[in-house]
């Protein structure tokens, strides 16, 4: 059985809250869309492409609730500021809105699309893989990230199903996680061989020949492709370039603003220091020391080996 990160109803939203794994399975049901940004906010669903899935389904609660349309809009939209598909599924929206469609049908498409285009970049992304490679990963991108089957981790799965005996160098993604208790909880279910590590040892396994290959998703790409992602991408890419591995970024076409050119022009997301001092609320830090919490980097053009869309690869 497929991971789903989160279920329509018709009348609410059923979300699997993610902070809660792997120790347990959680799922919050959500029948207003303040509530909808409130888990977006606070990343009880999290990763760009399924953002925008909830978000779409956010903006149905609002409207059929009779709140003010732009007010639902605005209100989904200042919820996270670098993951683009939140902002083109929202633009989407409220387009099928101002034009008297069905904007439940237009959030359950997107929904569709979203899945659809996971699929297509799964089995395109595969033929890059080759039969028993050592994939490093960093963060969340898989089903728990989009509406099903994943972006990065799409493309390991499909490898992994087409029987090429792969194994997966899973980061832990600090400060969130994201990795040892997202991806590793992914890739358990499927049976996918991996192991977790500390996101400093990806430099020294390079070194020692122990990666093929490192693959990652995007929360924004530029009309220039530089591509923002989570805090630690831009580090990985440098040290797989220095190293000669290649590095494959998977990411829907969903996720390409086409208006921004340039590194300077993305909002970095700059999250509660809480997150990096804490731990699922235990502290790891002195409670007076500062800390700095940039959720996401940017990696440029000339350290990519090629982004992996539903459409087809675009090698830089």
């Amino acid at each position: 059985m497929e991971v789903k990160a989160f279920y329509w109803k018709g009348d609410a939203l059923e979300l699997l809250d993610q902070r809660e794994l792997p120790e347990k399975e959680v799922w919050l049901r959500l029948k207003d869309y303040r509530e909808v940004a409130q888990a977006i906010r606070d990343m009880a669903v999290r990763g760009a492409p399924a953002i925008g899935c909830v978000a779409a389904y956010g903006f149905v609660l609002g409207v059929r609730s009779g709140e003010d349309p732009e007010k639902v809009y605005e209100t989904l939209k200042n919820t996270r500021p670098t993951a683009y598909n939140l902002f083109w599924a929202l633009d989407r929206m409220k387009k099928v809105f101002e034009e008297g469609k069905d904007i439940e049908a237009e959030a359950r498409a997107i929904e569709e699309e979203d899945y659809q285009a996971n699929k297509r970049m799964g089995e395109i992304g595969q033929s890059l893989i080759p039969h028993g490679a050592r994939v490093l990963t960093h963060c969340n991108t898989g089903a728990l990230a989009t509406a099903g089957w994943g972006t990065a981790l799409g493309v390991i799965r499909s490898a992994h199903y087409a029987g090429k005996n792969i194994f997966v160098w899973v980061d832990e993604t600090r400060p969130y996680l994201q990795g040892s208790r997202l991806t590793a909880w992914e890739l358990l279910r499927e049976n996918i061989p991996h192991s977790i590590i500390t996101d400093s040892t990806a430099g020294f396994l390079m070194k020692r020949g122990m990666v093929d290959c490192v693959i990652v998703g995007a929360d924004r790409i530029t009309k220039d492709y530089y591509v923002a992602n989570k805090i630690g991408t831009y580090a990985l890419s440098v040290l797989a370039k220095a190293h000669g591995i290649p590095f494959y970024v998977v990411a829907p076409k969903s996720t390409f603003d086409r208006g921004y050119t340039t590194e300077d022009s993305i909002v970095i997301e700059e999250r509660s220091e809480r997150e990096v001092k804490f731990i699922k609320g235990i502290p790891v830090a002195p409670e007076n020391s500062p800390a700095l919490h940039l959720a996401f980097d940017i990696t440029p053009p000339e350290n990519i080996t090629a982004i992996i869309t539903e459409e087809g690869i675009i090698k830089l």
